[in-house]
C-alpha cells in the first residue's frame, strides 16, 4: 500500500512540473540517452523538450526543479555534447554525472540523484569468469568518449574503443567486434535490448558509484542551492524514494 502511494504522488507531481515560477536567469540542463536513468520517451536519438525525456534521473532531476522558481531548458543530446556544454558555459548543467576526484573542481554539485555499479558484460552465450578486471587485461572493451568508465579504464591501460556515443556498444559486443562492453548494472542490459541484444553475461561487477546534477562553476551559488534545497524536500517528501523504487531499486 506505501508503494501505491509513493508511485500515485509521484505522477501527481511530475504532472504539474511543466510549469514553475521563473527566475530572472534560465538553467540550461543536458542529458543523454542512458536508459533507464534518462531517454528518449519517443526512441529519438535527441530531444529538445524536457516534455520527450525520461527515465530514473530525469524524473529526479524535474523533482529537484519543482521545488524551485528556476526556469530551464531540458535536451537530450549525445553524452560529449552535453558534457562540453556544461563544461564551458555558466548556468548549463549534465545529468546523470558520476562524481570523481579528477572532476571535482570541475562542476558544482546536486546529489546524489541515485547510485550505480560498473559491470562488465560479455557476449550472449560467453562462458567467462572474472575475479578482478585484471583478468580482462588484453581484451577489447567497447566504451564511448568523455564516460567516467571509459576513462578509468583507459587510465589503468586497458584495451578500449570508444566510440561518440553507447548506441552501438551492444551490437559490437553481439558481432564479435569487441570482447567486453563496460556499462551500468540496470543501464546495460536496457540498453542491450532496445538493439535488440539479448542475454548479455555480466561477469565483473566494481566500483559502486554515486550520480549527480553537475553544474558549470560559474553559475551563482544562488542557482546551485536553490537545486540543492529542491533536493532536499524531494527527500523530505518521500518522492527521492519512490523514483528508486519506480525505476527498480
Amino acid at each position: 500500500m506505501r508503494k501505491l502511494l509513493w508511485f500515485a504522488s509521484l505522477v501527481v507531481v511530475l504532472a504539474g512540473m511543466s510549469a514553475p515560477a521563473l527566475s530572472s536567469e534560465k538553467l540550461y540542463l543536458y542529458t543523454e540517452n542512458f536508459p533507464p536513468y534518462n531517454m528518449s520517451a519517443t526512441g529519438r536519438a535527441f530531444e529538445h523538450n524536457g516534455d520527450q525525456i525520461d527515465g530514473l534521473c530525469t524524473e529526479m532531476v524535474k523533482a529537484i526543479l519543482h521545488n524551485t522558481d528556476l526556469d530551464y531548458v531540458m535536451k537530450l543530446r549525445n553524452w560529449d555534447y552535453g558534457y562540453n556544454r556544461a563544461l564551458n558555459k555558466p548556468n548549463h548543467g549534465i545529468f546523470c554525472t558520476t562524481y570523481t576526484e579528477e572532476r571535482a573542481n570541475k562542476f558544482k554539485w546536486v546529489g546524489p540523484l541515485t547510485t550505480n555499479l560498473w559491470t562488465v558484460f560479455a557476449a550472449p552465450g560467453v562462458d567467462l569468469k572474472m575475479d578482478s578486471l585484471e583478468d580482462a587485461r588484453g581484451m577489447l572493451f567497447g566504451g564511448y568518449r568523455n564516460d567516467v568508465m571509459t576513462n578509468y579504464l583507459l587510465e589503468r591501460g586497458f584495451n578500449v574503443s570508444a566510440l561518440d556515443s553507447d548506441d552501438l556498444n551492444p551490437k559490437r559486443l553481439e558481432l564479435g567486434q569487441i570482447d567486453l562492453w563496460i556499462a551500468d548494472r540496470l543501464a546495460g542490459p536496457y540498453f542491450a535490448s532496445q538493439q535488440d541484444v539479448e542475454g548479455i553475461v555480466p561477469v565483473f561487477s566494481f566500483n559502486p558509484v554515486e550520480l549527480y546534477l553537475a553544474i558549470n562553476p560559474q553559475t551563482s551559488d544562488e542557482i546551485v542551492n536553490k537545486l540543492k534545497e529542491g533536493l532536499k524536500q524531494v527527500h523530505e517528501s518521500g518522492m527521492y524514494q519512490a523514483i528508486q523504487t519506480k525505476w527498480g531499486l
